[in-house]
Formats: C-alpha cells, sequence, structure tokens
C-alpha cells in the first residue's frame, strides 16, 4: 500500500469554547488547515512542536512513545484538538515526537470520524460511506 494523505483541520478546542462563550471573537480561535499522512499503525495524531505552538496547545502530560524505527522516545501530551476532515470531526490529544517533520492521523482520530483507507484508491473514505450524514459524539 502507498503513503495516503488527508487534508485535515485542527482547531484549538478551548479556544473554541471560549468563543462559544463569546469571551474571544470567532477568528481567534487558533486553526490550522495541514496535510496528514494517514497512519493506520499509529494510535495518535502527531504534530510537529511548531504545529503545537500556532495553535497554543498546552502541554498536559509527557509519555514514553514507540516509534517506527523501534526506538522509545520522550513526548508531550498536548490538551484536546479538534480535527476536521470533510463533515465529520473528533477530538482528541495530541502527540509531540521530538523531531517529527509530518502529522500523522493514527487510529484513534480515525475511528473517532468513522473513517478508513481504502486500499483499492489509496484514499481517505467513511466506513459507513460518504454520502451519509456523520454525527460526532
Amino acid at each position: 500500500m502507498g503513503i495516503v494523505h488527508a487534508e485535515i483541520i485542527l482547531k484549538n478546542l478551548y479556544d473554541g469554547e471560549k468563543a462559544g462563550e463569546g469571551r474571544i471573537k470567532a477568528e481567534e480561535v487558533r486553526t490550522a488547515a495541514v496535510t496528514a499522512v494517514v497512519d493506520t499503525g499509529s494510535l495518535n495524531l502527531v504534530i510537529t512542536e511548531e504545529l503545537r505552538q500556532k495553535l497554543g496547545l498546552a502541554v498536559k502530560d509527557e509519555k514514553i512513545a514507540h516509534i517506527a524505527n523501534g526506538q522509545r522516545v520522550s513526548c508531550k501530551v498536548t490538551d484536546a484538538v479538534e480535527v476536521h476532515w470533510k463533515n465529520r470531526s473528533t477530538v482528541v490529544p495530541a502527540l509531540v515526537i521530538p523531531g517529527a517533520e509530518k502529522i500523522l492521523l493514527g487510529a484513534i482520530p480515525l475511528e473517532g470520524m468513522d473513517l478508513m483507507v481504502n486500499p483499492v484508491n489509496q484514499e481517505l473514505v467513511g466506513v459507513h460511506g460518504d454520502d451519509v450524514e456523520f454525527l460526532a459524539l
């Protein structure tokens, strides 16, 4: 299987809540449109340190992660991030892997948005079709 990319939008969840309460303007919600590598072998959303800072995501924890080359590395775990793909969204924390250069969209956010990789067309699709209205929980 080849590499599958997805255009996603990431938003600072807490900024969105503040905007909803009228404490900040909607245009002040820190947001980034990024191209992510869809990585079904990864569990989490992985972002770069630069993107964490741009989105204003606080570090809430640190953990040891196993990366693709077999190494164990200490990484930051961020506050909640809204992940949007087309008409679907989910909320997950992100991992910041030291030296990461790419955004990875792993199994947990994919599952949260009811998405899978179509191996024939090498694209991201809805598990139950793309024509159905998806309601994030």
